[in-house]
């Protein structure tokens, strides 16, 4: 969900009167304020504050698995090897860019590290090309040739120009890149990059590498795509966004519903240890319910598994206790806190689609 007619979901037969009269209201109380707001900022620009972390980039990468979170759907992940980049927007607003100006919804919470401390980014993942997913001057700002960027269908276009290799991903295709096995799977989403752009495609990620596996769910309403997929090591889902959005957006109740459901399948290991990352929450204001509501309710409904749920603020982060001696015999990754790793302080893209 973005500015104005951008990204509006469609209409759907079943939405109710009363429901779409819900989203319209939701998106007047929010999006023309912004609006204002953007073009206020052309006279005086603001800023939701500086980056005030670190990135302990050596304790990262020694790390079969980690994860850490730069705020909404942008997670840094290290899973055997290689250092992997979700939906990464650093910018102020999201919205319709024209030149260096945003016209869009402000951040809220300040991205917690500077992107010039990041490790090299062997992977992009981009699930859709929503603009609070798919951030141009982000992607602009990260490319480099040594990148891969794996995308959903007709959204390679939209990326821009630098990046080694440009890669579209249909749905239940599989793809070998930069050292990690990534399946694409069909979430209940939508892909459109405008109002009236209806046919481009959106993805989750499973991603396998040696005996680690991560699932990196993007933007989901409740569904069983992921009931077979098997239990993971971690899985990030959005759990924001959702009122009056749910049929777009799950709730936190229904991210642990469809977490617990995969959950199950699998090995002892993945079934007891696995950890559940939450996003989309906490860092542009992009519906109605409270700021800090979708984590209140994500903790609740885990209860005594609480613990599972990991990385729960802008700039914390986790990584697996050590490296896993082989798959069969490893116990349950151990999580660290935010202190493991954060401290207070052009070439043309080759394009290709796997359809």
């Amino acid at each position: 969900m973005d500015a104005c007619l951008v990204n509006m979901p469609p209409v759907e037969p079943q939405l109710s009167v009363g429901r779409l009269a819900a989203i319209v209201k939701s998106g007047m109380r929010r999006y023309p304020p912004q609006l204002m707001n953007s073009l206020r900022n052309l006279i005086t620009p603001g800023s939701s504050g500086t980056p005030s972390g670190d990135l302990d980039v050596r304790t990262f990468e020694s790390s079969d698995l980690a994860a850490v979170w730069l705020g909404h759907a942008s997670v840094l992940l290290r899973v055997n090897g290689t250092t992997i980049l979700t939906d990464p927007v650093f910018s102020e607003r999201i919205g319709l860019s024209m030149g260096r100006v945003t016209m869009g919804i402000a951040r809220v919470a300040p991205l917690p590290i500077d992107p010039a401390v990041l490790p090299r980014i062997d992977l992009v993942l981009l699930s859709h090309a929503h603009l609070d997913h798919l951030d141009r001057p982000t992607l602009q700002r990260l490319a480099s040739p040594r990148t891969t960027v794996v995308t959903a269908q007709r959204t390679a276009r939209l990326v821009p120009r630098g990046f080694g290799r440009v890669i579209e991903l249909g749905w239940e295709r599989d793809l070998s890149v930069c050292g990690v096995d990534l399946r694409a799977v069909r979430p209940a989403h939508w892909g459109a990059r405008t109002a009236y752009d209806r046919r481009r495609g959106f993805n989750s990620y499973v991603i396998t590498s040696g005996c680690r596996r991560v699932l990196y769910a993007g933007d989901t309403a409740l569904t069983n795509a992921f009931d077979r997929l098997g239990a993971m090591d971690m899985s990030v889902f959005g759990i924001g966004a959702y009122q009056p959005w749910n049929h777009h957006h799950a709730n936190p109740e229904q991210v642990w519903r469809m977490w617990s459901v995969m959950q199950r399948q699998g090995d002892d290991r993945r079934r007891s240890g696995g950890v559940l990352v939450p996003m989309h929450h906490s860092t542009f204001k992009l519906s109605d319910e409270p700021m800090d509501e979708p984590i209140a309710r994500m903790l609740a409904v885990a209860g005594n598994d609480a613990h599972r749920v990991v990385v729960r603020s802008v700039g914390e982060s986790w990584s697996a206790c050590g490296r896993l001696a082989g798959c069969a015999g490893s116990t349950a990754p151990q999580g660290q806190s935010a202190s493991a790793f954060t401290a207070s302080a052009g070439l043309v893209p080759t394009h290709a689609s796997v359809t």
